[in-house]
């Protein structure tokens, strides 16, 4: 079989869509020559700017309304013409689209509701202590190999260009805000964590515009001398080619692990209420999780909780910060 046009589905969230990138390094070593699409939600394309491996980047708009934009959406995948579909969500509405893309060979998981219209499927499961780029790999495994490709990002000299004044002296990144409360560092160990760092390093808050106000409030009762608020200033790509050239990035289990992980970054992952073994840990050379390892209530949920269940945090709150570098 032929596998001249691939499309590869990931319409989660943003974390998922940087390790998507892993697939595409593969399957374009294997197929130099072949037509690569990625299918990301709204929001996630901008990963994707200027991949030099890639034909286009498809977006799902769901608040288009998800019916009407998912019909939209199968008539354009339809209308290209793929060969290859490879569905990395586990979820009914890229299952759909993988069924009735018309694509002769359809990969994904058997725990997609299409999953039975699949020409291949792999199961899939949280908690093996393998890495999800591992579990994704099983889905291009007979049409590959079976080493595992890491994720990577293509940041460009324009985006080098954007960051270059704030990489001329040594610089620390921290990225204190997560979706789930439950998997957010509490924002008194972030500030202690700046207090920590020496004072001729510059520290850099990073994050979209909605975690402004978290950043605000650990820079103004923070007694280091250099915190600069980046959150909401940068783009994607932008916060991956910094957190390249930062002295070490601190992170929650959250997307900004993941953007370190695709330009191997040096990153410190602390892990609240998750834990490793779901297989979202950092692929960085220079990586370090640090987390409270030894609570019965631990992990309390896959993604995390707007509050903790319990009502006490100390996943959280136990957690011992790290010399900083």
């Amino acid at each position: 079989m032929k596998h001249h046009n691939i499309l590869v589905i990931q319409t989660a969230f943003i974390g998922d869509a940087i390790l998507a990138s892993s697939v595409i390094e593969k399957l374009h070593l294997f197929y130099p020559q072949a037509r690569l699409t990625i299918l990301v939600r709204k929001g996630n394309e901008s990963l994707y700017a200027d991949h030099p491996f890639l034909h286009e980047v498809l977006i799902w708009n769901k608040k288009e309304g998800k019916y009407k934009s998912l019909m939209q959406l199968l008539k354009l995948i339809r209308r290209r013409r793929f060969d290859t579909v490879i569905n990395l969500h586990r979820f009914a509405s890229s299952g759909f689209l993988t069924a009735f893309s018309g694509a002769p060979y359809t990969a994904g998981y058997n725990k997609n509701p299409f999953s039975f219209l699949f020409n291949h499927k792999s199961p899939h499961k949280i908690g093996d202590g393998r890495h999800e780029v591992e579990r994704y790999n099983d889905l291009i495994e007979s049409i590959t190999d079976k080493t595992v490709a890491k994720p990577r990002l293509y940041p460009t000299f324009q985006q080098f260009t954007r960051i270059e004044p704030y990489v001329q002296n040594p610089f620390v990144c921290m990225a204190p805000s997560s979706v789930w409360l439950t998997k957010q560092l509490p924002k008194e160990k972030w500030i202690d964590l700046c207090n920590a760092v020496p004072g001729q390093q510059t520290i850099y808050l990073l994050g979209g515009p909605g975690d402004k106000a978290l950043c605000e409030e650990i820079k103004s009762k923070s007694g280091h001398p250099s915190v600069h608020i980046l959150a909401g200033e940068l783009s994607l790509l932008e916060s991956c080619e910094l957190m390249k050239h930062a002295v070490m990035n601190y992170v929650n289990d959250s997307g900004p692990l993941h953007l370190a992980s695709s330009v191997n970054a040096p990153v410190t992952a602390f892990f609240c209420s998750t834990v490793p073994a779901y297989g979202f840990f950092p692929l960085s050379a220079n990586a370090s999780v640090i987390e409270v390892s030894d609570l019965p209530c631990k992990p309390c949920g896959l993604h995390g909780y707007k509050a903790c269940p319990k009502g006490h945090f100390k996943c959280g709150k136990d957690i011992v910060l790290p010399l900083a570098q």
